[in-house]
């Protein structure tokens, strides 16, 4: 067998084992709980599929946080693309996991079931290719994610620009990860001890951009890697911080995320889209300064523009029996929900959680099951 010497380092059972005994260790100094939020669904899978609850000491619990782009995508920007996927001569095209996101009207592969032109994609530039082969037809592209998809979305428009197609639009749902981590942490009743923050946003920002939330909360943030080991190292170094009473932004996954990021990235981004103040996040309603849209000298690009008429008066209600939102705000579990694993499976998805490859609530359903380990 041909050794990995990425799975030996990073996925090491002796190491892991040593890690969190660790971490047992040094916790019996703690005087109170901690409850950390793993702000992205990726850490939750790793932390799901290695076990990793089961390696705490009582003194830790992991909760989950807004980090997964599906999750915190609302029904009514689920309906809003469905209308624009019904009107005549349009190609809708997304990304995979938002097509089985469920909306007031059904879900994106429920509008292609009905011969809607619905499409998906693994990256933002096949639209492109689409464009070129339908010249006659609207293409939009339904372009979500935080900070790490949004220079993708940017790359695109540029060559949209360059190559002077005039049938693509964007219908831009970019979001940013610190706004809601702000507004979460701000709740009267947040009982969150320390941040998770997640790395692949953070390869595109830097660590920097949690500077803000350390000087406001004083709780220790750590960008972690989304390997077991990388998890373990993360949780000694919050212990030790609080321990110490030195709440700090550490990088543990100090081999992709540097403090300032992908400059180059950034100003893509900066080239092309605003801050925006009109999104309405699920399970945390609107935060100011929380998404991104075309600049106004792209105004012929923007699918919200094009296609207002159409748009107008979209509900965003969610399933009530759905607990999305509590789960993306860390204050319940998917165990906790009556729906799950019931009525609620990725066959038959009602929140977005349970959808997404990076949702709470698959993750769970995943590796433990219907029932709590």
């Amino acid at each position: 067998m041909i050794e990995n010497p990425y799975i030996d380092t990073y996925r090491n059972t002796q190491t892991i084992t040593r890690t969190f005994n660790a971490l047992k260790t040094l916790s019996k100094n703690l005087t109170k709980p901690l409850k950390i939020m793993e702000v992205c669904g990726g850490h939750t899978h790793t932390i799901m599929k290695y076990a990793l609850p089961e390696l705490l000491p009582d003194k830790i619990e992991f909760v989950h946080g807004p980090g997964c782009p599906v999750c915190v995508m609302p029904k009514n920007r689920i309906d809003c693309a469905y209308k624009i996927a019904s009107q005549t001569d349009v190609i809708l095209v997304t990304l995979g996991d938002m097509i089985k996101v469920p909306g007031s009207y059904g879900s994106l592969q429920n509008a292609r079931a009905k011969g809607f032109d619905v499409r998906f994609v693994y990256s933002p530039l096949e639209v492109l290719k689409i464009a070129k082969e339908n010249p006659t037809k609207r293409v939009v592209y339904f372009a979500i994610g935080f900070e790490t998809t949004t220079p993708m979305s940017a790359a695109l428009l540029e060559r949209v620009v360059a190559l002077g197609f005039h049938n693509i639009s964007l219908h831009c749902n970019h979001v940013l990860v610190p706004p809601p981590l702000e507004a979460i942490l701000s709740a009267p009743d947040c009982q969150i001890s320390a941040l998770l923050a997640p790395s692949h946003v953070s390869v595109i920002t830097g660590s920097q951009i949690y500077r803000p939330l350390l000087e406001k909360f004083k709780i220790p943030i750590v960008v972690c890697g989304f390997e077991p080991v990388d998890v373990g190292e993360s949780l000694l170094s919050i212990v030790q911080q609080v321990l110490h009473q030195t709440p700090k932004v550490e990088t543990q996954y100090a081999r992709s995320v540097t403090a300032q990021g992908n400059l180059k990235a950034q100003e893509l981004v900066q080239r092309y889209f605003e801050l925006d103040d009109n999104f309405y996040w699920r399970g945390l309603g609107e935060i100011p300064h929380s998404s991104l849209r075309l600049k106004k000298k792209f105004a012929n690009y923007d699918a919200s523009i094009l296609f207002k008429e159409h748009l107008d008066g979209i509900a965003k209600e969610e399933h009530k029996g759905c607990l999305c939102g509590e789960i993306l705000r860390g204050n319940k579990k998917p165990f906790d929900c009556k729906l799950f694993g019931k009525f609620c499976n990725p066959q038959n998805p009602l929140g977005s959680c349970m959808v997404s490859s990076e949702g709470a609530c698959a993750a769970y359903y995943k590796y433990q099951g219907i029932r709590p380990a």
